[in-house]
């Protein structure tokens, strides 16, 4: 037995583990020892293709005193029982009183009308200049005009907005419901996804509490904008990609050959042959993606993005089943299948997602645009097209001039260089109540302030701007995959806007990557708690540490609540959450 030991845990040429040099023994401190086992491959390579979950323990059940037999059970759903308690804590925040302020905030002026009018006439329509003040004296119950306006983004977001309007009332708390929805359900998402990839319910669970107590997200969570309901259908087309990868990894893994002992090795004609079949994930990922690309048009960058990583993610199985030619059998098995369950899946999506205004009347009275074919369209050399789709591209031909042309200042604008250390937040909504006036309180002795601030919780933020780094460096150096996919949510979410920088753009666009940064943080927390095996010592420092940055970004996020749900304040107290000057 001592000798089996001692053979697994030296490597030929190599010291000991207890006699390496001080350099390799630092290094394990910080969890990324050389291990022999894991550099020589002598294990079973279904742990390579399918690492095994981390097991619960039932201790800190055991420790509040639950019995044996009930913490067992908890500690077996502990899966989906953490990422729903999580989940549960930031819908509560969500919800609670997600109807004040009662008034049109920001975007809002655009977008709750037009879901309204959406779900209602199937395209946009000009409203009156009075129209905010109408609806809330009204509560919602206004003639919808029957003039069609010139919008700018598709209508998937819009009818989503709409569908709380239509079981809620058309007013704020109706058009923000569904957006309060998809930012609960996007924690959950969070908890899941990185359960899976880290392995570690924990770490999953963490990645979600930090998103919920995330500023931006929760203001974000509490507007009816169309960022949010992006930011969610990317989310899922990630957990769908995941999902895949687990999936036909498995298949892979179940494919190949086992030795005498019951091991499974690596077999190459297997891994350069197997056919992974049809995938639904991945067609699910596609149905994510043209969803997002119907509310918002960067989504595009998103889609590419991802449709790289899956390739890749499937070169890597392969590769790691013993593939002598990895990349031959992906293009050959893997290529078409990623195609077809994107591109044409997003295009079908797309068209589908404009039902209403492709059947609305031609003659005038219908959708923006929609009578063009039949007027200034006629002739040509796509005639032979229906004269609905030559009107949507000329229809979107438009709105691509619009969005690589805008410039219009504004006061919140803001550069992409800043987003990740919070320069420029936008206000969403602002008043100054009198002292005894619309919650301001009477004994105040000056005037109050109600804001509602598009403001990340800095602390994360300014944690994440740290995270990112080691994502970089464990994707560069360690080639760890997980780090390279939170690296590539991040790039395809933040990047692309580097492009457009004399654009008229603002830092909420950045929502659509901020899980991706919990994600990153969450890694960090995880190194700095310690890898399996550490020692106590190790463990205990690193865990203390980790647990007080963890209590200052929630500690943060309490700080900043006034700002965040438009609570009245005195002055005083709203000037000193201005850390800095550019947020006023």
């Amino acid at each position: 037995m001592t000798s089996t030991a001692s053979s697994m845990d030296t490597r030929q040429g190599q010291a000991p583990h207890d006699q390496r040099p001080s350099w390799l023994q630092r290094l394990r401190r910080f969890g990324y020892p050389a291990g022999p086992a894991a550099a020589g491959g002598a294990g079973d390579v279904r742990d390579r293709l399918v690492p095994p979950y981390a097991e619960p323990s039932p201790r800190l059940w055991l420790a509040l005193g639950v019995p044996p037999a009930l913490a067992e059970q908890i500690t077996r759903w502990s899966g989906w029982v953490g990422p729903l308690l999580v989940t549960l804590m930031a819908g509560v925040m969500r919800f609670w009183n997600l109807g004040s302020p009662k008034a049109v905030i920001f975007d809002e002026t655009y977008y709750a009308k037009d879901a309204w009018a959406l779900v209602h006439r199937g395209f946009e329509v000009n409203w009156d200049k009075n129209a905010n003040d109408l609806v809330l004296q009204s509560g919602g119950h206004l003639t919808i005009p029957t003039d069609a306006a010139y919008v700018v983004h598709p209508p998937v977001g819009k009818y989503v907005i709409g569908l709380g309007e239509l079981i809620f009332g058309f007013d704020p708390f109706g058009w923000r419901f569904m957006t309060a929805l998809l930012g609960t359900l996007s924690v959950l998402l969070l908890c899941r996804i990185g359960r899976r990839i880290f392995r570690s319910t924990f770490l999953g669970c963490l990645a979600g509490a930090l998103m919920a107590v995330d500023g931006l997200h929760f203001v974000m969570s509490r507007t009816a904008l169309l960022d949010g309901v992006l930011m969610f259908f990317v989310l899922a087309a990630f957990g769908c990609l995941v999902v895949d990868r687990d999936r036909s990894r498995a298949r892979l893994a179940a494919a190949l050959p086992a030795d005498a002992d019951g091991r499974v090795r690596p077999d190459a004609h297997t891994a350069d042959t197997l056919r992974l079949g049809w995938r639904p994930w991945r067609w699910a990922a596609g149905l994510m993606l043209g969803l997002a690309f119907g509310t918002k048009w960067n989504a595009l960058y998103i889609l590419a993005a991802f449709c790289v990583l899956a390739v890749l993610w499937d070169v890597g199985a392969r590769k790691v089943a013993g593939a002598r030619h990895p990349y031959v059998a992906v293009l050959k098995y893997d290529t078409g299948i990623t195609f077809l369950a994107t591109v044409p899946v997003v295009v079908a999506v797309y068209l589908v997602s404009w039902i209403g205004w492709i059947r609305s009347p031609a003659d005038g009275s219908g959708g923006y645009f929609r009578n063009w074919a039949a007027t200034d369209g006629k002739g040509g050399h796509w005639t032979f097209l229906p004269d609905w789709l030559r009107s949507l591209w000329h229809y979107e031909n438009e709105v691509y001039a619009f969005h690589v042309g805008l410039s219009s200042p504004h006061t919140y604008q803001s550069s992409p260089w800043s987003w990740l250390v919070l320069g420029r937040p936008v206000s969403y909504f602002y008043e100054s109540p009198a002292a005894g006036t619309d919650g301001c309180p009477a004994d105040a002795g000056q005037k109050c302030a109600r804001e509602v601030l598009a403001l990340g919780t800095p602390l994360l933020w300014w944690a994440a701007c740290f995270a990112l780094l080691y994502v970089l460096w464990r994707w560069l150096f360690r080639r760890d995959w997980r780090a390279g996919a939170i690296a590539c949510g991040i790039a395809a979410g933040y990047l692309p806007w580097f492009m457009y920088q004399e654009r008229t753009i603002f830092f909420f666009y950045a929502i659509v990557f901020l899980p991706f940064l919990c994600l990153a943080v969450a890694m960090l927390i995880g190194a700095i708690i310690g890898p399996p095996g550490s020692t106590d010592t190790r463990r205990v420092i690193g865990a203390s540490g980790a647990g007080v940055l963890v209590l200052l970004i929630a500690w943060n996020f309490i700080y900043f609540w006034p700002l965040y749900t438009g609570t009245a304040i005195p002055i005083d107290n709203w000037r000193s959450r201005m850390w800095l000057d550019t947020w006023v």
